[in-house]
């Protein structure tokens, strides 16, 4: 019986749908060939699923992952997104597409496809400050973002994309490199990986600092559904 749900799981084509406030990004695990399109304030989870299905109407796949831009509980988001239109919150993806769908924070589906074993803290510099752990195998979706840091502002005030513009390019730097060394002393991770679109603009980070890249959110979203990948245990419909 193992080997055979194995095998089907082989044969299953997996969609990955990355959205963010600037573009949505797909790819399957058997093309590999990334294709996106624009997203920005005015779009809504509806005309999402349309764009999506539109974009890949020459594409098979069998089961799809979302990766959210923001929190989710049970496949569905919790709240509407910042960065883009209304009609996120509540939304039921697996509904609206026909088909077997997760749905974990952006975030989170990167650190799943970052992750190398032990301990991982995965800290996403971009518009904001995403991040999770993934523990033995056990992947936690995390705000440390919003968390108070200094004069009452949060994590994300300084490291993200507010604070680089705020700060400037050094003082911005010093930020990364304080916050991720008080996150390490708290967390106790084996290591951390940066990824987003501004971690390529830090200098010279500490010794237990690994650089991600955006990619690893499509290997992310293929791992949720791949047997033995990651216990997703908690993170299934």
């Amino acid at each position: 019986m193992a080997k055979e749900l194995a095998r089907r799981a082989a044969r299953r084509t997996v969609l990955v749908i990355d959205v963010g406030g600037t573009h949505v990004k797909v790819m399957t695990d058997k093309g590999r060939t990334k294709r996106e399109f624009v997203s920005g304030p005015d779009l809504s989870a509806r005309v999402m699923v349309r764009k999506v299905k539109a974009l890949t109407k020459d594409w098979t796949y069998d089961v799809i992952s979302v990766g959210y831009p923001g929190p989710v509980v049970r496949n569905r988001p919790l709240a509407e997104p910042h960065n883009l239109g209304r009609g996120w919150a509540g939304f039921d993806f697996q509904e609206a597409f026909g088909r077997p769908t997760k749905v974990v924070n952006d975030a989170l589906m990167q650190a799943i496809g970052s992750y190398q074993g032990g301990r991982m803290l995965f800290l996403g510099l971009g518009t904001g400050l995403g991040s999770a752990m993934v523990v033995d195998g056990v992947p936690q979706p995390m705000e440390l973002g919003h968390l108070p840091y200094v004069k009452s502002k949060t994590f994300e005030d300084y490291v993200g994309a507010a604070g680089l513009k705020r700060l400037g390019k050094k003082r911005w730097r010093q930020a990364v490199d304080d916050v991720v060394k008080r996150l390490f002393a708290a967390l106790q991770p084996d290591y951390i990986v940066l990824g987003g679109g501004n971690a390529d603009k830090v200098d010279s980070p500490p010794r237990m600092v690994r650089f991600g890249k955006n990619a690893n959110a499509f290997e992310g979203g293929f791992r949720l559904w791949r047997r033995g990948a990651v216990r997703t245990s908690g993170l299934r419909p």
